[in-house]
């Protein structure tokens, strides 16, 4: 999954990929850059404040 958000300095874009046992997060401007590895659980507590609810 790939969600963008536009600034005044261009996209902003991260990429969301489900593992087994990880949710796996990356910069889509830097694919061989650093990425997050969260649990289910940790992803599943993030989420309301990603969406601003």
């Amino acid at each position: 999954m790939k969600s963008s958000y536009r600034t005044p300095d261009g996209p902003d874009c991260v990429e969301v990929a489900a593992a087994p046992d990880h949710i796996l997060v990356r910069d889509s401007k830097t694919p061989h850059g650093p990425r997050l590895a969260l649990t289910p659980t940790t992803w599943a507590a993030f989420l309301p404040y990603a969406s601003g609810n």
